[in-house]
């Protein structure tokens, strides 16, 4: 349940509701907000509790039970939209944030030319995999720490805030080192083991959406990394598997609107893993733009004939330039700019 305090409601008063919990044997969460602030209670067993619990308290303006699965996530646990800053670049404000890089770390050089053409194009976060798990484990599976050392070497080379995948509870500290995000790709959304030591290590992460998972699915796995005290949480539809065969994946351009109701986190979008082809890719990243997502994460190669991984999908640094300079009208159409 969320527990609404007044405006101007002292922290005597907060401290007499989480304490109120406490004794409840309830966990809490606190939003301290500019004018109010709201106090999440959470627990397996909040349902058959009163609300008269902590309506009585003093300070306490309303008490209101979040029947979603979901609750750290909702927006009647925090109403205004969420922020994270990554190194001075806010991703959910008016600037709608690029993260374009190739899909798997191969050497330095192809790093460096993919950095500084997405830096000349406009892009503002380099993105690249030094771990990759794949679906077969006969396929290149990255650089491992040797790719987390070109990314360092390339983010200090260009300025340039580096997102990585992580795929393993135990090496999350590690990647955090090398890494400004940490990436959970689609397959480890519903590890919980992986999302619960990101939320321990407060590191901005983006949380891919499962090949097959429900809004709600996907925002109950948010949960995981917010109730450990991390709210530097991204958002990223890249399109769930569907009977449709045409595209890689199916993008759900309508989980942008409906996540921004229900929920206050930033959302991106990945046209690169939907399309499943580079020919699609703008089309679709333009259309995200226009949904109200907060950026886009796009594979960008120097030469994707020759890519280890998704060369079909990546976009030549040309193409990256020439659909950054187009996607600049649709933004300040609705309000953004890049």
């Amino acid at each position: 349940m969320i527990v609404e305090m007044r405006t101007g409601a002292s922290e005597t008063e907060i401290d007499g509701v989480v304490e109120r919990a406490s004794s409840l044997g309830l966990d809490v969460q606190v939003n301290w907000g500019t004018n109010k602030t709201v106090v999440a209670i959470l627990g397996s067993n909040t349902g058959k509790l009163s609300s008269d619990l902590f309506a009585v308290l003093p300070g306490v303006e309303q008490v209101t039970r979040i029947m979603k699965p979901y609750k750290l996530a909702s927006r009647e646990f925090r109403p205004i939209d969420s922020v994270v800053s990554i190194n001075g670049i806010d991703v959910g404000g008016k600037r709608f944030v690029v993260m374009a890089g190739p899909c798997a770390v191969e050497s330095e050089k192809q790093l460096a030319a993919a950095a500084k053409a997405i830096k000349d194009a406009g892009a503002s976060i380099l993105r690249g995999g030094a771990y990759k798990p794949r679906t077969s484990p006969f396929t290149f599976q990255g650089l491992e720490e040797a790719g987390l050392a070109m990314l360092l070497q390339v983010r200090q080379e260009f300025n340039l805030p580096v997102v990585t995948e992580v795929v393993d509870p135990h090496e999350v500290d590690k990647v955090a080192k090398y890494a400004d995000i940490l990436q959970v790709g689609a397959r480890n959304m519903q590890n919980y083991a992986l999302l619960i030591e990101i939320g321990k290590s407060k590191c901005p992460v983006v949380l891919k959406r499962g090949l097959s998972a429900t809004i709600t699915e996907w925002l109950t796995a948010v949960d995981y990394i917010l109730a450990e005290g991390n709210d530097n949480v991204i958002l990223c539809e890249r399109g769930i598997r569907t009977f449709e065969d045409s595209t890689r994946f199916s993008l759900d351009i309508g989980s942008i609107p409906v996540v921004k109701k229900f929920c206050h986190l930033p959302l991106i979008v990945d046209p690169s893993h939907a399309a499943g082809h580079y020919s699609l890719v703008p089309a679709i990243a333009k259309a995200a733009v226009a949904a109200g997502a907060d950026g886009l994460l796009i594979e960008v190669h120097p030469n994707p004939k020759e890519a280890l991984v998704d060369g079909l999908q990546s976009l030549t640094t040309s193409d990256f330039m020439r659909l950054m300079k187009e996607l600049k009208p649709i933004a300040e159409a609705v309000g953004r700019y890049i």
